[in-house]
């Protein structure tokens, strides 16, 4: 999968996308990360990409002519925009899932008080959030949005079953985990998951899940219930 990340500040990512399994993915060529840097874009000898907007308002607006040059730039056949926006529909596994299957991603990160609306009507098939706040850019969105896909790209976890176990694949949260020592600090293991019954366990981490995702997001039961 081709990913390319236009920002105004590509060295913000330095370090996310160095480390640890999505540096692996990279090297293994399942992932490849690019940055496009807008200010490359921008307009006369100080590389405007930015200017007020019409009909006032406190702070400034990407310009359209910088951020169609950059999108030109990678645009392909198969290219599918998206753009970080708190205006977005929320992410979730689903669309993970969904955008992991493209072959080229372009990811608008979004700067100061937006982006021109004739670059989103023009350009972009998707406007996503990760949640229902705002940050001071788009970048962090994007680091959450291309780790999130790229768990479910073929081989890029070690263990091919592993995002299909986790929180939210079927609805709720995922089981609580214990690992050795069997005895922490008075704290033990429960025995369900030491007598190996593997029913029993099945059972004990769905009720588990059930009841923690009850407490904490009691709105997803409604619908998991109707799954099941």
């Amino acid at each position: 999968m081709h990913i390319d990340i236009i920002s105004l500040f590509p060295e913000f990512f330095q370090g996310p996308f160095d480390v640890s399994i999505l540096k692996k993915a990279q090297e293994k060529s399942l992932l490849e990360i690019r940055h496009v840097d807008l200010k490359d874009f921008g307009i006369g000898k100080h590389r405007k990409v930015d200017d007020r907007p019409y009909g006032g308002g406190p702070g400034m607006v990407l310009r359209p002519e910088p951020l169609a040059a950059a999108i030109r730039s990678v645009l392909r056949e198969d290219s599918y925009v998206v753009l970080m926006s708190p205006q977005g529909k929320v992410l979730n596994t689903n669309k993970c899932q969904s955008l992991a299957k493209l072959n080229h991603l372009i990811i608008i990160c979004g700067h100061y008080e937006g982006i021109d609306e004739r670059i989103i009507e023009q350009f972009v098939d998707e406007e996503i959030s990760i949640g229902d706040f705002v940050l001071t850019n788009g970048g962090p969105a994007a680091i959450v949005l291309v780790d999130a896909v790229s768990r479910f790209i073929p081989s890029v976890l070690g263990h091919e079953d592993s995002a299909y176990e986790d929180s939210f694949m079927n609805g709720i949260f995922g089981e609580p985990n214990f690992t050795r020592p069997y005895d922490f600090e008075g704290s033990k293991v429960p025995d369900v998951l030491i007598n190996g019954h593997h029913l029993h366990i099945k059972q004990w981490r769905e009720k588990k899940a059930y009841e923690k995702t009850k407490l904490v997001r009691p709105e997803l039961i409604e619908s998991y219930t109707k799954q099941n």
